[in-house]
């Protein structure tokens, strides 16, 4: 199934919404909103992957720059300006629900998920439901500092989809933590996946396992 992939400059919002829209050539009606982590862009080869996937399925994806990224090409997001990259978030899917009909999903790798959740958690019934790609548990060998407090607050069904060697959180780590999320939740592991869950030789398989997942998860 062929796609369009065109630019986006939705300058009318502030923050704005920058990105790449996929649209396929016969729509489910759903559509899905993907940030990237704190080192990666809308380019990142993970969002690639998955939004060509998922549109080939018939959904519409906009991968997006976080405000952060929208302001300097490289470098971390600042903590104090976490909540608006949130802001971001919400502005792109109110863009994507002017041009969806049906359920409206919203997720990303790593800080772009992290943000995500928080965001549902604040705003519960924004959006159908979430994927988040390598959920940043943890810094690196801080085991303690775990960002957990929002969970008990996220009524959004949720799928988390996670390698077995993240540093940012084991296996073992995240599925307790995941128990206090109210919502319902799933977690797809990834057998061998670092943080970036694909790396340089990435299986095949891998973004058709996702979206099949996604699909059995959120019946659709």
């Amino acid at each position: 199934m062929s796609t369009h992939v065109t630019d986006v400059n939705h300058e009318q919002v502030t923050p704005a919404v920058r990105g790449f829209l996929h649209t396929p050539a016969n729509a489910n009606g759903s559509a899905l909103v993907l940030a990237h982590g704190a080192g990666g862009n809308r380019d990142a080869k993970l969002l690639t992957a998955v939004s060509q996937a998922f549109a080939e399925a018939g959904f519409m994806v906009l991968r997006i720059n976080l405000p952060f990224r929208q302001e300097r090409p490289f470098g971390p997001p600042s903590p104090r300006n976490a909540a608006r990259d949130r802001e971001g978030l919400s502005r792109a899917v109110e863009f994507i629900k002017q041009k969806a009909s049906g359920s409206i999903f919203l997720g990303g790798h790593s800080y772009g998920g992290r943000q995500a959740t928080m965001l549902a958690a604040e705003r519960a019934g924004l959006v159908d439901g979430l994927i988040l790609f390598s959920y940043p548990l943890h810094p690196p060998r801080k085991p303690e500092q775990l960002r957990t407090a929002h969970f008990p607050q996220l009524n959004t069904p949720s799928l988390f989809v996670h390698g077995s060697r993240d540093p940012f959180g084991l296996l073992e780590e995240l599925k307790p933590a995941l128990e206090l999320i109210p919502a319902k939740h799933e977690l797809l592991p990834i057998e061998g996946g670092g943080h970036d869950l694909i790396g340089k030789k990435p299986s095949p398989s891998f973004p058709a396992d996702v979206l099949n997942t996604f699909r059995r998860f959120f019946a659709i």
